[in-house]
């Protein structure tokens, strides 16, 4: 057999080409994580532009749609941008107004109800007979109120430079508000010039890419803005059910912390299947700090919630907006969170539903020779 040089020559550049992108890997890899990080307001203010944009539609619809005046079609995209802006901080003030308050309210009732506890615990242990009289002594004589000081002093204070925490914390806070910041003005020009930017899309495409691959690009992109922003609405509008009959039905059962807890639950049913159940959590355990008997009320009232909101409001509201059975519903839910965590659950229920339609689509397609020589008959 004979080897030809040029062959070995292409052999060896293919393999010095490859030796250099293996000892090149580690710092391409840091390169893209810093282009990553750097472009990192950019990506968030297109998702705000895109969440944005559905709060802007619905006012741009109702901004008087059929007057013709110079003035209000000029002041029609600014104006509803403004009002969208203010609708999403509004909303987001409530909850905080909402929680905040009353969270910081159960957190010194636990403080100041855990040494009652304690005792009590301790007056039961002595029933029972369970401890010697010696510790049960120590856990009497003991001043729980100091000692809880003492730790929550330790935590706050005693870990690490107290300087260095502060200026790193500062530093941090300082930098996500810059972000939030820049991304937010992006948003604003997304939305601002989003008819420029979608004809300069439709000109690079048709100038660079072959017409079927463009349409091919062009439906997928289509159908998955269609999924998520009919999931958006339909799981906002659930929320809001769902944390409304909460607060009225705690209020009815004369259940505490009923407003705070609808809000919670709200604000975590937007994560699919078990966002209200992780509210739920949190709210059993703050009626928890208040009385035992009204948390397993509430967790009974909550689980009897649940089984309405899955079977009636879910379906009605979501399910059918999106398309998308329970079961994969489920399985993007638990995927999602597997993969990226809280925002993987947030993601992967669109994004499935839009894998489930063009699946359908693909499937359900009538081939073209079938379709000329007409139905098959036996």
């Amino acid at each position: 057999m004979k080897i030809e040089w040029k062959s070995c020559f292409r052999v060896g550049v293919t393999l010095l080409l490859l030796i250099i992108c293996v000892m090149a890997l580690p710092k391409a890899g840091n390169l893209l994580a810093s282009l990553l990080s750097a472009a990192a307001p950019l990506f968030i203010g297109c998702v705000i532009a895109y969440l944005l944009n559905i709060l802007m539609n619905v006012y741009e619809k109702r901004y008087f749609p059929r007057s013709k005046k110079p003035v209000l079609i000029k002041s029609r995209r600014p104006v509803c941008i403004l009002l969208a802006i203010v609708t999403l901080v509004a909303v987001i003030a409530l909850v905080v107004a909402l929680v905040l308050p009353q969270l910081g309210e159960c957190v010194a009732l636990l403080f100041s109800e855990v040494p009652k506890a304690i005792k009590a615990i301790a007056q039961y242990l002595e029933e029972w007979n369970v401890l010697s009289e010696e510790a049960l002594e120590h856990l009497n004589t003991l001043d729980w109120k100091s000692k809880i000081e003492q730790i929550l002093g330790v935590i706050t204070s005693g870990i690490g430079n107290v300087m260095g925490t502060a200026v790193g914390t500062i530093s941090s806070v300082f930098g996500g508000i810059v972000t939030l910041l820049i991304a937010f003005i992006f948003a604003i020009y997304i939305l601002s010039g989003k008819e420029k930017i979608g004809r300069q899309y439709h000109k690079l495409m048709k100038r660079y890419g072959k017409p079927g691959v463009v349409e091919k690009i062009n439906h997928v992109l289509s159908t998955m803005n269609d999924c998520f922003r009919k999931y958006i609405i339909g799981q906002c509008t659930e929320a809001v059910i769902l944390g409304g009959l909460c607060t009225v039905g705690m209020l009815l059962l004369g259940l505490p912390y009923a407003t705070m807890t609808g809000a919670v639950i709200a604000l975590t049913a937007l994560i699919p299947v078990a966002g209200a159940y992780i509210g739920g959590g949190i709210g059993a355990f703050m009626i928890f700090t208040v009385s035992p008997v009204k948390a397993i009320i509430f967790i009974v009232f909550l689980v009897i919630l649940q089984q309405i909101e899955g079977n009636i409001i879910y379906p009605r509201v979501v399910g059918s907006s999106i398309g998308l059975p329970g079961i994969w519903v489920l399985a993007a839910v638990t995927i999602g969170g597997g993969v990226m965590g809280i925002g993987g659950m947030l993601l992967g229920v669109p994004l499935a539903a839009t894998v489930y339609r063009l699946l359908g689509e693909d499937v359900n397609r009538i081939p073209h020779d079938e379709m000329e020589s007409g139905p098959v008959t036996e």
